[in-house]
């Protein structure tokens, strides 16, 4: 038998525990779904627990999921997290309740499509990997901001993973092995946004372990339908640029100057728009090909926005504990 076969094979029997955690806020409209993918995953069973923390929602949320719970052939643990309104401290809750030994994160407004569980265990077989991400794709959708993200695929994580102060996954699909965290310490449980990247980079700076990453795990998400969606996007990634600032020390997105705006809009307007009219005409081209620069600058300016309002709240610096 070859070492491939044998690695594959040792691979096939790796099957640790695996809690599932997924912070909830309202998410009536998703469960149905979400619960879904998660009764077709096809890691075994008995092997995983799905650890469901509704964030103190204002609609159904709670009352469906203890519901599913009573019936459901797939283990959903219901937990709650009615004192800090934050997707990191319902993440916490959900560490702390948790069995496993490998901690896997998704959100509810995301898909895990079947073997997502099944392919983004496996890197865990080597005891130096402390961190697995996977994949993250866009549901497919019609709309010509949905077509933007798509082109520009703002949602995958080559682009946390190429970040060049430490790389990092998003938590819409994304693991930790439970061991670290009584060394780095849980999420920010105050922090709004930016908390994947900081728990990444505080695992890795204190040399826990490695980060791999797993391409066919995918989780599916959404992409913005609206401009105001978009808009609050990308202010949101702005000020996670803010805080991950204050807190580690990296460097701020660029501010674009004026006449470096003016530049491109005016090279838009009198090459791209004809060339891509012209591509448009002979059916060679799209109309998001055509706005791709205009809705460049929109989110460029949107994030630049969140980046400059932003404060860290003094009390978002705090690290909860195991």
């Amino acid at each position: 038998m070859s070492d491939q076969s044998i690695t594959a094979n040792t691979k096939q029997d790796f099957l640790p525990q695996v809690s599932v955690v997924i912070p909830i806020y309202n998410g009536e409209a998703d469960l149905p779904d979400l619960l879904n993918c998660l009764l077709l995953q096809t890691y075994p069973r008995d092997k995983v627990e799905y650890l469901l923390v509704d964030n103190n929602s204002k609609d159904n949320t709670f009352s469906i999921l203890q519901k599913t719970a009573e019936n459901s052939p797939i283990n959903i643990i219901p937990l709650t997290e009615n004192n800090i309104q934050s997707s990191y401290a319902a993440r916490n809750a959900g560490i702390k309740a948790a069995s496993g030994e490998i901690i896997a994160f998704t959100d509810a407004d995301c898909r895990p499509q079947p073997q997502w569980l099944q392919q983004l265990i496996p890197p865990f077989i080597n005891s130096e990997v402390v961190i697995v991400a996977g994949e993250i794709t866009a549901l497919p959708g019609k709309s010509l901001l949905e077509q933007f993200a798509d082109k520009q695929e703002t949602l995958s994580q080559k682009h946390t993973l190429a970040h060049k102060y430490y790389p990092y996954g998003q938590t819409a699909n994304l693991a930790i092995r439970r061991n670290v965290f009584h060394s780095s310490g849980l999420f920010r449980p105050y922090l709004t946004t930016g908390g994947d990247a900081d728990i990444c980079w505080r695992i890795l700076k204190q040399n826990l372990g490695k980060l791999e990453f797993a391409a066919d795990a995918i989780v599916q998400h959404r992409h913005r339908l609206t401009l105001e969606e978009l808009a609050s996007q990308w202010r949101r990634y702005g000020r996670s640029n803010r805080y991950l600032h204050e807190l580690h020390g990296v460097e701020l997105a660029r501010k674009m100057k004026i006449k470096d705006y003016n530049y491109l809009i005016l090279r838009w307007l009198l090459k791209e728009v004809p060339k891509e009219t012209l591509k448009n005409i002979i059916g060679k081209s799209s109309l998001v090909n055509l706005l791709s620069t205009p809705l460049s600058l929109f989110t460029g300016r949107e994030r630049g926005k969140g980046q400059k309002d932003a404060k860290l709240p003094e009390n978002a610096k705090m690290i909860e504990w195991l």
